[in-house]
């Protein structure tokens, strides 16, 4: 994950990067440089050749990312194109509030095959809750011309879906079908980042507010004649209820596998750790000093990735959904007194949403392959 620019243009009451516990943006340059961006095209393409990797993923991230300028991510995506040529192929999303996209975005977008994820929280009512500019208006217009102009014919292929925070104030399936209005070929929901010590609106573990916002909208979706888009969340579990393994940070035991680079060239963990205390993701690592396989190894990474159960709480370790569920999102563990070494804040509602889908899945494969035989 590459930080573009430390800068938004909107001013969300949720956002983990502006509004929670971590406040090093400040101190880091608005926009990613030139040097800065060719150095880390250097050490991706060198990561890349040594462990003979087919493919790399890239996101693009803010901040807003558009505001590095056209021109700055011009140089960037040419810098990392040019450095892998010939060594793998690169698979580029840029993840964006949607506002700024415009058709000379998007023709660069085309040029170098970057595909284009939009955040939105549901209609205009459910989006301008917490999503609105700095002079509190609302941010919808906007973002609804540039998903317009993704979904035109000509752009339909950059289109990579929406992002969605959960607000359990808003009614669940009328979120989903305001994104679905948007026709994303994925959807992904995202609970707010909250820890033990500073808990999400509205936390209930014996309501299980969250739990039963998202199982809402999963019986929707689910229950639809045919797929009307992808959720990643869903999907991942029931894979995982399934007997698959699945990389993912929120869910499931298989380490989490993103890195970030912001626009000073440090090296940081998942900027997710930036709801839980001030300097948090940082690594002290940089792309001019460090290589990838020294971030690879070093402690502090090894650890983030939770890459074996012994990160994880013993009430979590006994849960007979751990396989599923793994734990959570880390940052989500946080508690100042124990670290992370707690299970997560949602871990109620976590419970209810996997053995939800677990169950549901489980019994209709044993009767799908029931009726096969």
């Amino acid at each position: 994950m590459i930080k573009c620019a430390q800068q938004c243009n909107l001013a969300c009451d949720h956002c983990y990067v502006y509004e929670l516990r971590d406040t090093s943006w400040r101190s880091k340059p608005r926009v990613l440089s030139e040097e800065t961006a060719d150095r880390l095209a250097v050490r991706i393409a060198e990561h890349a050749r040594r462990h003979g990797l087919e493919s790399v993923r890239i996101v693009l991230h803010g901040g807003e990312p558009l505001l590095a300028g056209r021109s700055r991510m011009e140089h960037l995506l040419s810098a990392v194109t040019e450095e892998l040529r010939g060594i793998a192929e690169c698979d580029i999303t840029l993840q964006s509030n949607g506002t700024l996209l415009n058709p000379i975005w998007l023709e660069l977008f085309h040029r170098y095959r970057v595909s284009v994820g939009v955040s939105l929280d549901g209609d205009r009512g459910a989006n301008d809750r917490h999503r609105r500019s700095r002079n509190g208006r609302s941010s919808y217009t906007a973002v609804q011309r540039g998903l317009e102009l993704l979904r035109r014919p000509e752009n339909r292929a950059l289109y990579r879906g929406l992002l969605c925070t959960v607000d359990i104030e808003n009614e669940p399936v009328r979120v989903y079908e305001a994104l679905l209005a948007h026709a994303p070929q994925a959807v992904d929901f995202l609970l707010p980042h909250a820890t033990w010590e500073h808990p999400p609106p509205g936390h209930d573990p014996k309501g299980t507010p969250y739990a039963r916002w998202l199982i809402d909208i999963f019986e929707r979706w689910y229950a639809a004649p045919r797929r009307e888009t992808r959720i990643r969340l869903f999907e991942n579990i029931m894979d995982l209820s399934l007997g698959g393994e699945v990389h993912s940070a929120t869910v499931g035991l298989a380490a989490s596998d993103v890195i970030v680079v912001e626009s000073d060239g440090s090296v940081e963990l998942p900027d997710s750790l930036k709801a839980t205390y001030h300097g948090a993701a940082a690594t002290g690592l940089n792309v001019f000093e460090h290589d990838f396989d020294t971030v690879a190894r070093d402690p502090r990474v090894v650890d983030a990735r939770g890459e074996s159960t012994e990160a994880l709480a013993d009430t979590c370790l006994n849960c007979t959904a751990v396989r599923i569920c793994g734990g959570g999102l880390r940052a989500h563990r946080f508690h100042p007194r124990t670290g992370f070494a707690n299970p997560s804040v949602y871990t109620a509602d976590l419970f209810a949403l996997t053995t939800h889908i677990r169950d549901r899945v489980v019994t209709d494969a044993a009767a799908l392959l029931g009726r096969a035989s």
